[in-house]
């Protein structure tokens, strides 16, 4: 330790699987050490996730859908309790480890969200992450491996803004058009586009020269077409294939769409496909459909003689891997990627956020929560208060 550090800490502890009250805030917390290879980071803001709710409401059953569970990739990993949220994680370093070099301390980053099965850059089979594996950053300190907080310039942007840009959504977001293997020019589809991952899928289509055409509700168009939307598809109504078809055409000009990027699952992913499939002469490429979310519904009823025939490549995506990150950062530093903030709420007002996450997140507001621990507030967290 190279600074005085108190030995206890406020945050938020997740203590089961339920409702609210299995959030509790509380100010006896012990400050993690950093070991050898990590930092100690005094958290100023993380934004929140979807998956944040899902994991405490245990919606990520993989065989039973009526179990309430977490997922468990690999034995060493998964979730415990208590356990701290929180993904997105900007700060600064005020401790460092054995073998990290004292002149990181004061330095600004963000994190790498990941907590990798190994070391290898181009695959991660085992996914896990800080705020679900590991303590993340719904408090006022966290421990992370010092080669996943990566370096961001004090002048970039403010630290609410950067949190939006965590990898939690800008990952997989990134992950699932790397994976679909889209390519400049083409055309995708994009179900759940206002959400986090939705917003980052945009702005990386056009980061990587595809067309974009989002699926919302009309009040989010405007919004999504300032991020970059090419169309914007009102969902309200649609039922079937037929109706679907014919509005995916009417906002696109008739495009052909090469992918999906699907986030919502349910009924909406048969018509998508359908969408996809219309005029295979003229095709380039085959369908491609990633998946990486199922709020509209966890089980879908498909044809597989429509999955075989049409030759549609389907690529199911959690998280991405280093490399993937490693890119992300430098666009960020760059400039590249916008912020979506919708605004601040304070650490210990977290179960007053997660209520107006639930109640908000399907009218017309764009833009990431973020949470501000309560001593980084006039700093950190005031001038974006919702």
């Amino acid at each position: 330790m190279t600074r005085a550090i108190p030995t206890t800490m406020k945050g938020v502890q997740l203590t089961g699987h339920g409702g609210l009250d299995c959030l509790q805030y509380r100010e006896d917390i012990p400050v993690p050490y950093p070991g050898p290879g990590d930092v100690l980071v005094k958290v100023t803001a993380t934004a929140k996730n979807n998956t944040d709710r899902k994991v405490r409401e245990g919606l990520y059953g993989t065989n039973d859908a009526e179990a309430t569970t977490s997922f468990q990739m690999a034995a060493s990993s998964g979730l415990t309790f208590p356990r701290i949220q929180g993904a997105d994680v900007v700060g600064r370093v005020v401790a460092v480890g054995q073998g990290v070099a004292a002149s990181r301390l004061g330095e600004r980053g963000l994190l790498d969200f990941n907590i990798y099965a190994d070391d290898r850059e181009d695959i991660n089979l085992t996914p896990d992450y800080y705020g679900h594996g590991a303590d993340g950053g719904f408090a006022e300190y966290v421990v992370v491996p010092s080669a996943q907080f990566h370096a961001m310039p004090d002048d970039l942007m403010s630290d609410a803004e950067l949190a939006t840009l965590g990898m939690c959504s800008w990952q997989t977001a990134y992950h699932m058009l790397t994976s679909a293997s889209v390519s400049d020019g083409e055309q995708v589809l994009i179900s759940g586009a206002s959400g986090g991952v939705g917003t980052a899928l945009i702005q990386l289509c056009r980061l990587m020269g595809a067309v974009p055409h989002a699926i919302s509700s009309p009040g989010k168009a405007e919004g999504l077409r300032k991020l970059g939307a090419e169309s914007v598809i009102d969902r309200s109504g649609l039922d079937g294939s037929q109706a679907w078809l014919r509005a995916v055409a009417k906002a696109t000009g008739d495009a052909t769409i090469d992918a999906v990027m699907d986030l919502s699952g349910g009924a909406i992913t048969n018509p998508l496909l359908d969408v996809m499939t219309q005029r295979m002469p003229a095709r380039t490429t085959y369908p491609r459909l990633a998946i990486a979310g199922a709020s509209a519904g966890n089980i879908t009823e498909i044809y597989w003689t429509k999955i075989y025939l049409f030759q549609i490549r389907i690529f199911g995506v959690s998280h991405g891997t280093r490399a993937e990150a490693g890119q992300l950062m430098q666009w960020i530093r760059s400039g590249a990627l916008q912020p979506v903030l919708h605004g601040t709420f304070r650490l210990s007002e977290l179960r007053r956020a997660e209520t107006y996450f639930a109640e908000q997140r399907r009218t017309d507001y764009l833009g990431k929560i973020v949470i501000v621990p309560d001593d980084e507030w006039e700093a950190h967290g005031r001038a974006y208060a919702l």
